[in-house]
């Protein structure tokens, strides 16, 4: 199976749903790379897309299509919430405790899941058609670049999915990862959402 590349538009926005609905993986545009996404509540897509990515113990993030879809599935408590009305859309993961039952890949047996609503309209309007959430890992063979453009991920990941949506040359950096637990914010990953004010006399 090789996968098609498709212009990312209303058609083929509901063609990914329907590859997604149907526990398929998908590459698709966001606002900082291209992400590998599946359904997030189906098991053996989550399987597959582990597989895809060669990726073993570390979990993966969901793109949500708003504050309330990430509220389903983690506990934003007034810290996360702060950072995330400060931040989304945009680039800014924040990690808090789960609160949906999710297959156990996704979270890695941590109980807590990364969540966040990217700054891309088209990509929002994806995650809408798949029901308000999409795993939204980078697509990449583990250990090897972030893919900036859909030639990029096809490159790597062509013949381990179903479809991937071209939206041009992305930016390239990806989002900023906090971890969020009581009013302790402690930032994973650095990117281009910087944190500094909005947490100002907590510990990071």
């Amino acid at each position: 199976m090789v996968a098609v590349i498709q212009p990312i538009g209303s058609g083929s926005i509901a063609e990914a749903a329907r590859v997604v609905r149907s526990g398929g993986l998908l590459v698709y545009p966001t606002d900082t790379v291209y992400g590998l996404g599946c359904d997030p509540f189906n098991e053996d897509a989550v399987g597959r897309l582990f597989r895809a990515k060669g990726r073993g113990s570390k979990a993966v993030p969901v793109l949500c299509g708003s504050e309330a879809k990430a509220s389903e599935l983690v506990s934003l408590n007034k810290v996360a919430l702060e950072l995330a009305r400060a931040h989304w859309p945009g680039p800014l993961t924040i990690v808090a405790p789960l609160k949906a039952k999710v297959p156990t890949g996704l979270a890695q047996g941590t109980g807590r899941l990364g969540v966040r609503v990217p700054g891309l309209a088209r990509c929002v309007e994806l995650i809408d058609a798949c029901g308000g959430w999409l795993v939204g890992t980078s697509a990449n063979v583990s250990g090897s670049p972030s893919s900036k453009t859909a030639k990029e991920a096809f490159d790597q990941l062509g013949e381990s999915v179903d479809l991937i949506l071209d939206g041009g040359d992305l930016l390239g950096t990806e989002s900023t990862v906090v971890q969020v637990e009581g009013e302790t914010v402690t930032i994973l990953r650095t990117g281009p959402i910087g944190v500094g004010s909005q947490v100002k006399g907590r510990r990071t």
